[in-house]
């Protein structure tokens, strides 16, 4: 049973709730730079499982990554100074960059080879990083086959008398009509747009 946090009525400490059931593998729904995203500590391979049992998600299938800064970003990817200059320019933001992966996280993440990295623009989510000092994955918090969610209340909707549900979610309202991350893979010679 998903528990509902207020977002708006005391932003501080839902932060550090969902920051605390990061820490214990948890799954939890928060609003991002573009619709509700579904966030879990990368590092833990039974959050990521989760992931995509929640979402209905095929397995197997690369999950993208909100990391705090460059430093984080080199921890888990090989960066060039070429792709670290497209990176700070593109950053932060909703701009989703794939690297050659470091093969730090677990397998279940689906960054085995490449990875998707992506400093987020929304403070929240910045908030609950800079808690949790972990790289989180972040997904758009809508069941598979399903529109994204602009507002907590389409994400119970849509997870409404589901057996598997997010644990919580930060409600703070209707976010702006915004289109999708733009998702960019500059792994090679020339930048390859995987997703407008």
């Amino acid at each position: 049973m998903m528990l509902f946090t207020v977002f708006n009525e005391d932003k501080d400490e839902a932060i550090r709730e969902a920051a605390r059931a990061l820490q214990k593998g948890m799954v939890v729904v928060c609003p991002t730079d573009t619709v509700y995203g579904l966030l879990a500590d990368a590092r833990n391979k039974k959050a990521a499982r989760r992931i995509f049992v929640v979402k209905g998600r095929e397995q197997g299938k690369a999950l993208p990554i909100f990391v705090s800064g460059m430093a984080q970003a080199k921890r888990l990817a090989k960066i060039s100074k070429a792709q670290e200059k497209k990176a700070r320019a593109a950053w932060p933001g909703r701009v989703t960059l794939v690297f050659e992966s470091k093969g730090t996280l677990p397998k279940e993440t689906g960054t085995t080879k490449k990875i998707g990295l992506r400093i987020p623009a929304h403070p929240v989510v910045l908030a609950i990083m800079k808690k949790t000092r972990a790289p989180l994955v972040g997904t758009s918090a809508n069941v598979s086959g399903l529109p994204s969610c602009r507002s907590s209340a389409e994400v119970l909707a849509q997870f409404a008398g589901r057996k598997n549900v997010p644990d919580i979610v930060l409600d703070a309202g209707l976010l702006p009509l915004r289109r999708p991350s733009k998702i960019i893979d500059i792994t090679g010679k020339k930048p390859v747009v995987l997703r407008k």
